[in-house]
C-alpha cells in the first residue's frame, strides 16, 4: 500500500514539471501575436494614407494637416456643425484646387465647396451645418483645376442636431371673433426655412382655399373684401431636402346685415305751432351708425346738408308729408324707412292762411258746402268720355315692329359665358359668381341681365 502511494506522488510531480516546461512556450507565442497584429494595422492605414499622399503629390501638393472640430452654434449643448480645417503645401509656383465637403444623411447628400489658390503653404476651413437630427457621414474630395477628382478622404460619422431653422409655416388671423363682410381682416403668413437655402435646396410654397390667387411674395392677405362664406385655408411647403411643413386655418365670413333702425316721432297730428321732430333710433347695439351715410327726404325732395340722426319737422306747413330716411353703411348696404307725418293748421289763422291751408275737421261742427247735381253730371260725363277713349284707342301702327328696350348690353363672351376681363373669380355658397379688381373691390354677376354689378 505504501508503494502505491509513492508511485502516485511521483506521477503528480512529473505532471507539474511538464506544465512548467510548456508555459514559457505559450507566453512566447502570445507576445509574438501582440507584436505582429499592430504591424498589420499600421501597414493598412499607412497604405491608405500613402495612396492619398501619392495622389496629391502627383499634383504637386502635400497634405500637411487635417482636423475636424465639432461646434455648438446655438449653445444648446448639442453639436450642430462640423468644421474641417485643411493645411496644404504646393511645390508649384501657383496652384488652384477645389475642396468639396460632402455630408450624407438618410440617403440625402449635400455639398459645401471652397476654392483655394496656393502659393506655398495655405489653409482652408469648411463648415458643415447639420440640416436634420441624426447621423451625418462626411467625406472630403480634392478637385484639380480641370474639375477631376484627385483623391477622397472619408471623415468620421457624427450625430448632430441642427441649429438652422427647419421649415415652419403659420397663418396668423387678425380679425374680430365674428367676421362680417367689410370688417378689418388680415392674415399674416409666417414662413421660415434656413436648411433648404443653406444648401441651395429651397422648395415651393403652395396656398389653397382662398377666393383669389395668392402669390409667394404676399406676406399679408387682406380678407376685408372677401365674399361671405366658409374658408379652409392651407399652406404647404417642401424643400429639395425632403423636409415639409403645412398649416391650416379655418374662418367664416358672414354677410353683414342691413342697417336696422326705427323712428321716434314727436309732433305727429299736432298743429303747426307745436314742436315736431323725427329721430332715428338704431336697433343694432353693437354697430356704430356715426360713420353711416344718412339721406333725409320730404315728399321725394332730398334735404341737402342734413346728415344727422334727427329732423326738425316744425318748419313743415299743415298737411300730410312723407318723410323718409335712407341709411347706407360702409359696405353700401342701405335701408329706407318712412313715415307719413300729419300737420294740422293752427287755430288763429288769417283769411289768407285759411284759404291756402287745408281745411281742418271739427267733427259734427265742421261746416260743409253742398255740391250741385250739375257738377256731378258734368263730372260723370267727363269720366265716360275718358273711359270711351281708352277703350277704343288703337295702337299706333308706326310703333309696330319696334323692339322694346331689353336693358343694358350683356357683358358676355362669344360662347355665352361671363366676360371676367381677366380678373380672378370665385363662386360663393349661394352660387353667385364674383370677380375681384386689383384695388380689392368686387363685382357680382347678374345672370338675368348678364352684366356685372359693383358690390
Amino acid at each position: 500500500m505504501l508503494r502505491n502511494s509513492n508511485l502516485h506522488l511521483f506521477k503528480e510531480v512529473k505532471r507539474l514539471n511538464n506544465s512548467h516546461r510548456t508555459l514559457p512556450f505559450f507566453l512566447v507565442l502570445l507576445l509574438l501575436g501582440c507584436l505582429v497584429t499592430p504591424l498589420g494595422i499600421v501597414e493598412e492605414v499607412g497604405a491608405e494614407s500613402t495612396s492619398t499622399d501619392d495622389a496629391l503629390a502627383e499634383e504637386g501638393l502635400t497634405l500637411v494637416a487635417l482636423r475636424n472640430d465639432t461646434m455648438d452654434l446655438n449653445q444648446d449643448g448639442e453639436p450642430d456643425a462640423i468644421r474641417v480645417v485643411v493645411i496644404l503645401n504646393t511645390t508649384s509656383e501657383f496652384t488652384e484646387i477645389e475642396l468639396r465637403l460632402f455630408g450624407t444623411h438618410k440617403d440625402k447628400e449635400v455639398r459645401e465647396d471652397q476654392y483655394i489658390a496656393l502659393s506655398g503653404q495655405s489653409n482652408a476651413s469648411l463648415v458643415y451645418d447639420a440640416w436634420s437630427s441624426g447621423e451625418h457621414s462626411l467625406r472630403l474630395d480634392f478637385i484639380n483645376q480641370a474639375g477631376d477628382k484627385i483623391t477622397s478622404i472619408q471623415l468620421p460619422t457624427y450625430v448632430l442636431k441642427p441649429a438652422l431653422q427647419i421649415p415652419q409655416l403659420m397663418l396668423e388671423l387678425s380679425a374680430p371673433d365674428r367676421i362680417e363682410t367689410g370688417d378689418e381682416c388680415s392674415i399674416h403668413r409666417v414662413f421660415a426655412d434656413e436648411t433648404g437655402p443653406r444648401y441651395g435646396a429651397s422648395g415651393v410654397r403652395t396656398f389653397s382655399g382662398a377666393p383669389f390667387t395668392v402669390l409667394d411674395n404676399q406676406t399679408v392677405l387682406d380678407c376685408s373684401h372677401w365674399p361671405a362664406g366658409e374658408y379652409q385655408l392651407k399652406e404647404a411647403y417642401r424643400n429639395d431636402l425632403g423636409q415639409t411643413a403645412e398649416y391650416w386655418l379655418n374662418l367664416t365670413i358672414h354677410n353683414r346685415p342691413a342697417p336696422s333702425f326705427s323712428f321716434d316721432v314727436v309732433g305727429n297730428q299736432n298743429m303747426t305751432d307745436e314742436p315736431c321732430q323725427i329721430t332715428m333710433v338704431p336697433n343694432m347695439a353693437e354697430v356704430d351708425f356715426s360713420t353711416f351715410e344718412k339721406i333725409w327726404t320730404v315728399q321725394g325732395s332730398t334735404l341737402e346738408g342734413n346728415s344727422s340722426t334727427s329732423y326738425d319737422c316744425k318748419v313743415l306747413p299743415a298737411g300730410v308729408h312723407l318723410i323718409t330716411l335712407e341709411v347706407i353703411n360702409n359696405e353700401q348696404i342701405r335701408t329706407v324707412h318712412g313715415v307719413n307725418l300729419v300737420r294740422l293748421p293752427g287755430l288763429d289763422l288769417t283769411g289768407e292762411e285759411a284759404a291756402s291751408l287745408p281745411s281742418r275737421s271739427f267733427g259734427k261742427d265742421t261746416q260743409t258746402e253742398s255740391v250741385g247735381w250739375v257738377s256731378i253730371g258734368i263730372l260723370g260725363l267727363v269720366v265716360c268720355i275718358v273711359v270711351f277713349v281708352l277703350l277704343v284707342r288703337v295702337k299706333d301702327e308706326g310703333t309696330v315692329g319696334q323692339l322694346r328696350d331689353l336693358g343694358p348690353t350683356p357683358m358676355i363672351l362669344a360662347d355665352g359665358s361671363p366676360d371676367t376681363e381677366g380678373l380672378p373669380t370665385i363662386t360663393d355658397d349661394d352660387g353667385v359668381l364674383w370677380r375681384q379688381h386689383p384695388d380689392g373691390t368686387t363685382d357680382w354677376w347678374d345672370a338675368q341681365l348678364r352684366i356685372w354689378h359693383k358690390w
